[in-house]
């Protein structure tokens, strides 16, 4: 798949845009909010076998009426498609175009083209495959905490040769003010964000989104590769649902308002279609779904502290919980309309004799249970807080229950819909997660009989368990989560990086990259760890 590679002189590849990033290194996201022109590159997503979308952002006192070209060599010595897009004031001066006609399975050149006859930096994308296709690779990312640290895993997979499609599962930015995760003892330096305050209004989405769209390995990764997105929580607030978030409260507004501001922001700067959810036909080698599991339909996740709430025998609240509630059919994470669409879709793909039906979504599906070891692993006197929260989950894990009730952990019915529904089509399923800000390899099955396999993707940037339990080696931790989760195979609890999913007529090939560092930019690696399966095996092959 990737033969057209050689065709292109790789110093072409490298002068792309260079001087609009040059140009916004030097001040620092600030001035690129308040830039004129072409502030913020380019990007391209929502590709399909003969389309594909295109964004970029012209900055000026009135709309701008911009003309995008596409070619299928970097000296645009022959237009292959094009037309005229509006950069409009109330949409923060972005602009998307969805370019038709063209060739399948094709890289191609793009820019836009300003009213004065300045050009953007020039992009480059591809198409996806139509009929018989042997290989494909994507790169799964999540969970970017710009404040945390340096986009080395976005850096590191712009340099590559090999990848042909990028998915982000979410985390795309953080709304968290200025001092609150990281806290500003935490926070890299030269990594600042705008606004200073948490994000509520329009005005803030749009600002943070230009602060970490100012990144330049960000806009590096968006230049060369077509993106297929779908936001998790904190595009949001912290720990979305379809009425509230974790961290939204009276004092800020009605939550739908909040809702409405961050959706708008997201279509404004993505790359992404004005749909909720949405399928990508990778010839016959795979169908890729990229389900919403956030606002649309989403209960609001259970609390522990909430069950055993009142008093009395805590350990017989969850017991008792356990047994009922938590199974409770009617809670919904996709909603009734989205898991038709999601299970038709698994339905259909298999029909049509697609080999593999990827399920690209925003949370962890396999069970992770809290080790009983893992009581001692926060110190002698933790806080009274983390105290209160390690005892309510050793007795939640007593109990049955799972460590995270966010994840689909805490859906258990709804998981099981889908489970059943893919064993019900004959799905090759691999789920891609992000959010919990480790690496994981899970086995899945419904109703004793495996059911795929999920590949949960480590952070970019944003810290994981090796934070909150100093001292703990990542083997213990990991040794102790096998332990007491019976679908984990494999998992990483102390690196930042990313995931390639190689995808084969024949296996599955998931490599998890680790960078050395998010303290310092350097795109370099600290370790690879690659796992494989079989198509119709439904499993791993082996950690």
């Amino acid at each position: 798949m990737h033969e057209l590679w050689g065709e292109m002189d790789r110093r072409l590849l490298i002068k792309l845009g260079t001087a609009g990033l040059a140009a916004l290194a030097l001040p620092g996201a600030a001035l690129a909010a308040m830039a004129q022109g072409f502030t913020h590159g380019v990007a391209s997503g929502e590709p399909g076998a003969n389309s594909v979308l295109l964004w970029t952002r012209y900055a000026a006192a009135n709309d701008s009426a911009l003309t995008a070209e596409l070619s299928d060599s970097p000296d645009f010595a022959r237009i292959a498609g094009g037309g005229s897009v509006t950069a409009q004031g109330d949409k923060d001066h972005t602009a998307k175009i969805t370019i038709d006609g063209l060739e399948p399975g094709r890289w191609y050149f793009y820019r836009f083209v300003a009213p004065d006859g300045t050009k953007s930096p020039t992009g480059r994308t591809r198409t996806l495959p139509s009929g018989p296709t042997s290989a494909f690779t994507l790169a799964l990312f999540s969970c970017a905490n710009m404040p945390f640290g340096w986009f080395n895993a976005y850096g590191h997979a712009a340099a590559r040769n090999d990848i042909d499609l990028v998915a982000h599962v979410g985390d795309y930015l953080y709304e968290y003010r200025v001092g609150d995760y990281p806290s500003l003892k935490d926070a890299v330096s030269g990594r600042e964000v705008q606004p200073t305050n948490e994000l509520i209004a329009l005005a803030d989405y749009r600002l943070r989104y230009a602060a970490y769209r100012s990144d330049p390995d960000l806009q590096r990764l968006h230049q060369l590769f077509p993106v297929i997105a779908q936001w998790d929580d904190h595009e949001f607030a912290n720990d979305t649902w379809k009425g509230g978030a974790e961290n939204h409260n009276e004092g800020e507004g009605e939550w739908r308002a909040r809702e409405v501001a961050a959706e708008r922001a997201y279509r404004e700067w993505m790359p992404v279609a004005d749909t909720r959810w949405r399928h990508y036909q990778v010839g016959d080698l795979a169908t890729i779904f990229l389900p919403e599991t956030r606002i649309t339909a989403r209960d609001k996740p259970f609390e522990i502290e909430e069950i055993v709430a009142g008093g009395g025998d805590a350990a017989a609240k969850l017991k008792r919980f356990a047994e009922t509630g938590y199974h409770d059919a009617a809670r919904q994470l996709l909603g009734t309309d989205q898991e038709k669409w999601l299970f038709d879709g698994f339905a259909a793909s298999t029909r049509a004799g697609t080999r593999w039906q990827v399920c690209a979504q925003q949370i962890v599906m396999g069970s992770l249970f809290t080790p009983p070891e893992s009581a001692g692993w926060f110190g002698a006197n933790p806080p009274e807080a983390v105290r209160r929260r390690v005892a309510a989950s050793q007795l939640a894990a007593k109990a049955g229950l799972p460590l995270n009730m966010d994840a689909w952990d805490g859906y258990p019915a709804a998981r099981d819909r889908l489970l059943a529904a893919a064993q019900a089509a004959d799905a090759d399923l691999v789920t891609l997660a992000g959010d919990s800000h480790n690496a994981w390899a899970f086995d899945l099955s419904h109703d004793g009989r495996p059911a795929g396999i999920e590949i949960g993707g480590h952070s970019v940037t944003s810290p994981g368990f090796e934070t909150y339990t100093p001292g703990i080696s990542d083997d213990m931790r990991v040794d102790a989560l096998r332990r007491s989760s019976p679908q984990l195979q494999w998992a990483n609890t102390q690196d930042r990086g990313y995931v390639s999913v190689a995808l084969t007529r024949d296996r599955m090939t998931a490599n998890w990259h680790n960078v050395e560092s998010v303290l310092q930019r350097s795109p370099a690696l600290a370790a690879t760890h690659s796992m494989t399966a079989q198509r119709g095996r439904k499993a791993y092959d082996s950690a």
